[in-house]
């Protein structure tokens, strides 16, 4: 029993910490949301592009040279 209310202790004044953290947070507005939201499907966009052409490109090749 001893060893529960030890962790009980523990629990409670992680969690109190955790709450006065969060409070210090500056949480970013929609704008910044959504102009990053932006970036990342730009960035994945432009990746999936390139890494399809060299997908291409590479099997061209290697239909070439093994066919």
């Amino acid at each position: 029993m001893k060893r529960f209310m030890s962790f009980i202790k523990r629990f409670v004044s992680f969690m109190r910490e955790a709450r006065a953290e969060l409070k210090k947070v500056t949480w970013p507005g929609k704008q910044q949301i959504w102009n990053s939201t932006l970036i990342v499907i730009i960035f994945t966009l432009l990746v999936s592009i390139y890494l399809g052409v060299i997908d291409m490109a590479l099997t061209v090749i290697f239909s070439a040279v093994f066919s």
